[in-house]
């Protein structure tokens, strides 16, 4: 009966570490979306308040350095490895001067 137990234990505890067939799994975007057509109205010389009007709020804002704007976009589907994507924006002299990271205006 001891031995049982174990087994079922053992088994219970190991159920958890596998994934069920059939069971649905979320898509987890996160972030800012950040599409090519977006980065594509990017020019230089933009105030940062027409850049935040065509993409968003950034998600990181770096302290030590207000002119340059980080939007950080992931999506995890279920079984696929995550799609990261990252743009940054910086700023000079209060205007838009580089654009750095996976996408850029063409």
């Amino acid at each position: 009966m001891q031995k049982f137990l174990v087994l079922l234990t053992a088994i219970i505890l190991m159920s958890g570490c596998t994934q069920f067939p059939g069971v649905y799994k979320l898509d987890i975007p996160q972030g800012n979306i950040i599409d090519q057509e977006q980065v594509d109205q990017l020019q230089p010389g933009m105030t940062p308040r027409q850049v935040q009007y065509i993409m968003g709020t950034p998600i990181v804002t770096d302290t030590f350095n207000a002119n340059r704007w980080d939007y950080i976009y992931t999506m995890r589907k279920a079984d696929q490895a995550p799609i990261n994507t990252h743009l940054s924006i910086i700023f000079d002299n209060g205007v838009l001067s580089n654009v750095k990271g996976d996408l850029r205006p063409q």
